[in-house]
Parts: C-alpha cells; structure tokens; sequence
C-alpha cells in the first residue's frame, strides 16, 4: 500500500521545489522574510511588488509600501535571493478602487479604512490573480494572521504577536480567497522576524515599520481628499449639540468621530460641563456641520453592520436560540482591545451588536471585525459600520 505524500509547510501535498509561491513584496522587512524563508525552504518563490500610487511623487517618501524607495528595496532583496521580481502598475487600479472611495467616505462625513478596501480588491482580487495566471499554488503574504483549519475548513486566527496581530485588516477575506493565500509569519513576534531578517543579511532588516495610510504618509488625509475632489470642499459651522454655533471649518473632511485635538475652539464652560473638553460627536456631510459635545455623548450601546463577510460558511450559522443573539467579541477600531456583544441578525446581510459595555468615538465607515466568544483567537469575519447611535442623534 502507497504511503500517502505528507503535507509541506504551504500545506501542499508535494516537495517544496514543485510548489511554485508568490509572494507579495512591499520592500518591508515582513513581506523580505516572508520570502527568504520560503527560499531556505526550497519553494520555488516568484516576488510580485505592486506600484500602487504615484511613482514620481513617492520616490522620496519613507515608510510607506508599493512605490518610490520601496519598490527598490523589493528589488534589492529578491536580487539577494537569486529569485524572479515583478513590479505591476496597478496605480490606475488602486485609484478607483481603494483612492477614490477614500475620498468620496470622508465627503460623506465617514472615516474610511484604505487597507482594509486594499486587501478587499487589489491584493487578494488582482494580485491573486496575477498569480493564479502564473501558474502559482499560493500567494504569500508578511501579514501578522494565522490560517488554520477547522473541521475540513481554512479559518482565520489572529496573529500570535498580540500588537502585531493583523485579521482586524483581513476581515473581508473570502473563502475561496483564504484557500488560495498563506501566512508565513503569523506564528512570530515582530522581534523574531526582524531576527531572522539578520540571519539572511537583508538590506531592510533594521527598516522602519509604516505608520502611515501608504499614500498618506504624512498623516494629513484631507491634503489627500482636496487633491482627489478638487472643488468638492465647502465650508461650514462647528455647532455644540445644544444647537449653539462655536466656530467654522473649512471642510467636514478634516474632522473624524471622537476628535478632541485640532477642533479649534477651546472646552466650554456651562452647566453640567465644568470646562470639559469638546468631541466631534457627529458630522452632518449634508448641510456641512460639524457636531461637538462632551465625551458622554459619544457612547455608543448599539452598532449596526452591513456588507458582511464570514470568512468560513460555516461561521455565520447562528445558534439554536436565535432569537437571543449569539455570545461574539468584537473590535470596533484596530487600536482597541475586542470587547463583549451579543450578536443579533433578521436573516439578511445586516447584523447588530449589543455592547456589554459602551463604546465611545464609533464612526460610520469603520469596521466591527467579529471573533468567536469562546475561542478569542477565531476571527469570523466582520462588515461596516452603518449605524453607531449616539446621544448626539437625539440633540440636547
């Protein structure tokens, strides 16, 4: 009787030097090890880096992916491993797909999410592609995730590195998707992988993390928006909740739910208040308003999502009793620790979260990323936010 062909690390049933791995290199050090380790595995490794924005106009900036500088250093490190590199101009594709729907979010007053949509479309859509065109048996990636399989099933886990931990970024990751993508360093630290990028003696081992949105990298996302929508940008009043008028801006997209800093108006002093600080507690795209109110106002006890994804089939099934929800945990912010809810659905793509405790600063446009109650490391999958009821929805 045959002995059957076990399994290499990508989970294929056939030596590492018949497996042929694309790997996505941004010319950062975890997309750098990601693909020397799979060389000192003996994979046949192809390194695909992406031009996603304005080449010219990035070619000096620092610490961001997929242009100027960056693509250089892809270059360097796949020369050092003796293996293939391609560079794919999908700026045009990253304009429509993950640029413009920046910009027209922060038009509509919501805080939009870029990685999230880039990941969504142009990674694991084009990319992935790309490498299926290529004959390759995976897409390997340096993202901080670990794929694992569940009664026959890939799911998704979170990153063992708890600061490093990226499924927040990969919640609308599809199955047919999850089949076709690795994870190589989901099972290190960030330490650990700067380590090994010494051990292979890459040219971006000691290479600063991006901190930034990749064509933001300043941080100043309304230069971004009055770029993309010129003429698109009117000005208006800052209004406390109470219906008083406290000053003006110069466009609702400089604003975000839950900012304290750079409002430019100072805390107000009145009944109930003592001087507190003010928030943006709502934004009125529409009429140009800027809504702004104590922290209190910024609870939020329930948090509507539409547009969902369940990474496994499986993992959308509720419980027998339905109708009193499903225990999960969710993060509303990447920044933020996965708190406590009850999930309730009416059979449609939209779900709701009850909160066992409230949260503050919740904005239309982000996402809720859902994880099983019982097991913390499951990531299940998640949607955006639609609706984040507030007290500022009903004016004092």
């Amino acid at each position: 009787m045959a002995t059957a062909t076990p399994l290499n690390s990508m989970g294929f049933a056939k030596p590492p030097g018949e497996t042929r791995v694309v790997v996505a290199m941004s010319g950062g050090v975890d997309s750098s090890v990601t693909a020397a380790m799979l060389v000192e595995q003996g994979y046949e490794v192809i390194g695909m880096t992406m031009q996603l924005y304005d080449h010219g106009a990035a070619i000096a900036a620092k610490g961001a992916c997929c242009a100027g500088a960056d693509i250089h250093d892809a270059r360097q490190v796949a020369g050092r491993l003796d293996i293939p590199h391609y560079v794919l101009d999908y700026e045009s594709l990253f304009r429509q797909q993950v640029m413009d729907d920046f910009a027209d979010s922060y038009l509509a007053g919501h805080t939009p999410i870029p990685c999230v949509r880039c990941n969504q479309t142009v990674k694991f859509k084009d990319l992935l592609g790309m490498a299926r065109d290529l004959g390759a048996d995976c897409l390997a990636t340096g993202h901080y995730v670990r794929r694992d399989m569940l009664d026959g099933q890939p799911i998704l886990r979170r990153g063992v590195d708890a600061d490093k931990d990226q499924s927040y970024f990969l919640f609308a990751t599809t199955a047919e998707q999850l089949a076709f993508v690795r994870f190589p360093l989901g099972h290190l630290t960030k330490d650990e992988t700067r380590a090994l990028a010494r051990k292979y003696d890459l040219s971006v081992s000691d290479k600063p993390d991006s901190q930034d949105i990749c064509f933001v990298p300043n941080g100043r996302y309304g230069d971004v928006v009055r770029k993309l929508r010129p003429g698109a940008i009117e000005p208006g009043l800052i209004k406390h909740m109470d219906g008083r008028v406290l000053g003006q801006h110069n466009g609702v997209i400089d604003y975000t739910i839950g900012q304290r800093r750079g409002l430019g108006i100072g805390g107000r002093k009145g009944e109930g208040e003592d001087n507190a600080p003010l928030y943006v507690v709502a934004i009125n795209a529409a009429s140009h308003e800027v809504i702004v109110g104590p922290q209190s106002a910024l609870a939020v006890e329930k948090v509507y999502l539409d547009d969902m994804n369940w990474v496994c089939a499986a993992d959308s099934m509720m419980p027998a009793d339905a109708a009193g929800g499903r225990d999960v945990l969710v993060k509303l912010r990447n920044t933020a620790p996965a708190s406590r809810a009850r999930l309730f659905t009416n059979g449609s793509e939209a779900i709701c979260l009850q909160l066992e405790k409230p949260e503050y600063g919740i904005a239309t446009g982000q996402a809720g990323v859902i994880y099983d109650g019982q097991d913390d490391s499951h990531m299940l999958g998640g949607g955006w936010i639609s609706k984040a009821p507030t007290k500022a929805d009903s004016p004092i």
